[in-house]
């Protein structure tokens, strides 16, 4: 059955956490096979502008999914608007941007020294002590495996 990317691209917004998380592993498989969620990238951009961390999470995830169909560019124009995340507020969010961070670098190889660069002047202090060592080691590892790409 064709996905409709449109009707799933609205969950994504649900104040239903889990209907929207199930929204978000749709379009992340569908990204994984094609470029139907590519259109929709300025959308996901703005994402990151949400004060709801679990929509900035969602719109980081299928970006970096979607960096390996970035013929226009998009990754590139947003790139400092994505890499601040690498200390966003919220740590889970800021976790997983910092997990989502090789895939872009190996999508789009231009864009790997600023990557590394954003990575190596991330400020983790604004954690707390029980989250600061979990980011310091996801920093560490998105780094190594972008330095091997």
């Amino acid at each position: 059955m064709p996905v409709n990317v449109a009707d799933i691209f609205e969950q994504l917004y649900d104040k239903n956490n889990s209907k929207a998380y199930k929204a978000l592993l749709a379009l992340q498989k569908e990204s994984e096979a094609s470029d139907k969620v590519y259109p929709y990238m300025d959308r996901l951009s703005g994402m990151l502008d949400s004060d709801n961390s679990y929509i900035r999470t969602r719109g980081l995830a299928l970006l970096s999914y979607n960096s390996r169909w970035d013929i226009d560019f998009k990754m590139d124009e947003i790139i400092d608007k994505y890499l601040r995340h690498i200390t966003d507020t919220s740590p889970i969010t800021a976790r997983q941007c910092i997990k989502s961070l090789p895939r872009i670098a190996g999508n789009k190889p231009d864009l790997k020294n600023d990557i590394l660069g954003a990575l190596h002047r991330a400020d983790v202090s604004c954690y707390d002590d029980s989250m600061r060592p979990l980011v310091q080691k996801d920093i560490q590892k998105a780094m190594k495996e972008i330095q091997t790409l």
